[in-house]
């Protein structure tokens, strides 16, 4: 009997350490991460702006990674939040507005066809706005909004939005941005308008049907797997009186029944409408997605009698490169030139 007892008297002991043993021979989850190599930490040039969220100090606390390469070029931007005027180095600016316009945990190759939409865009207005300056702009290239994530983030809000994923994020941006700096569309020798937007209708815009006016390459193609995208369907409803308030900032003046308010729809052949009549006055699409704060021109509009509901489809503008549409391509193993060639028929991709 004693014995026995001996016995069980082991085993729990037994018990009590091996689980001891194996936690001080297998560090934590959290541990292994932050003892894992850090990517690059970008540092901008823009001293005078000021992250608008607070930063964590558990995340700075995991990013204490070496200084990230520079390009030695750099964009002057217009911050809209602080009213300074940025200098950021060309390649610091490309990782953040790649990761201000899709998840930097997109596919590598989105990320690639993304920063040279992206790059193209913004460096021809780099060219535009120095050869012909916009007041506006206080001398910059172009504007940003930091303290909205639009356009142009600074490493310390990066930082404090992922928080533990910022080495993991980051180095996914420097891994596909860098590779690929420098790269640029052109058609005819010329930088092209590299326009994009998050979602398709499930076929890209013409941009003459959209902004009134032809641009190389900025033609419709088809974008099936948009519509599979979170996001694609969305609605907006409102009362008969905040729909009449939003009308009558188009001019339209409503009276009666909400189901005599709308008039005929015409549609551009990718499905945007280009004109609908309300109240009997013919209003651009762009014109009603603007007041009515829809997220396409893509849209539906069914009444009762003291409602409307607007049914939208896409996220944008509709012209140039659709983000999901990208990122499906790359998922099924399409390269960023492929990607970028279809969204931008007849385009050349090209080095600076």
């Amino acid at each position: 009997m004693k014995g026995n007892t001996s016995l069980l008297v082991l085993f729990f002991i037994l018990l009590l350490i091996v689980p001891c043993v194996s936690l001080i021979s297998h560090p934590q989850p959290s541990q292994q991460r932050s003892a894992s190599s850090a990517p690059a930490t970008s540092h901008s040039q823009a001293s005078s702006t000021k992250s608008s969220a607070p930063t964590s100090k558990a995340a700075v606390s995991k990013t204490n990674a070496p200084a990230a390469k520079s390009s030695g070029k750099t964009f002057h931007i217009l911050d809209k939040t602080s009213g300074n005027v940025l200098t950021v180095d060309e390649l610091d600016f490309l990782r953040s507005t790649v990761a201000t316009e899709i998840s930097p945990d997109s596919p590598p190759e989105a990320l690639k066809a993304q920063a040279v939409a992206a790059y193209t865009y913004y460096t021809r207005l780099k060219q535009q706005n120095r050869q012909k300056p916009d007041a506006s702009l206080k001398g910059a290239d172009f504007s940003c909004e930091t303290g909205k994530w639009n356009i142009y983030a600074t490493n310390d809000q990066m930082k404090s939005r992922w928080k533990e994923d910022y080495n993991k994020f980051y180095g996914n941006l420097t891994s596909t941005v860098d590779t690929v700096y420098g790269k640029v569309l052109c058609s005819g020798g010329k930088l092209i308008d590299a326009t994009y937007y998050a979602i398709s209708s499930g076929k890209t815009e013409n941009a003459a049907d959209v902004w009134g006016s032809a641009s190389p390459c900025l033609v419709p193609v088809a974008s099936p797997a948009d519509i599979y995208a979170p996001g694609y369907l969305s609605t907006v409803q409102m009362s008969a009186t905040q729909f009449q308030s939003a009308a009558n900032s188009l001019g339209c003046k409503l009276n009666g029944s909400p189901d005599s308010w709308i008039g005929t729809a015409q549609r551009t052949p990718s499905g945007m409408v280009s004109t609908l009549q309300i109240g009997g006055k013919s209003v651009k699409g762009t014109d009603i997605r603007k007041a009515f704060d829809l997220r396409s021109s893509d849209f539906t509009i069914a009444c009762t009698s003291n409602s409307l509901t607007f049914t939208v489809k896409g996220y944008g503008h509709g012209v140039g490169m659709s983000q999901a549409g990208a990122i499906a391509m790359a998922q099924q193993g399409e390269s960023y030139a492929n990607i970028l060639a279809w969204y931008y028929p007849g385009s050349t991709l090209s080095s600076l």
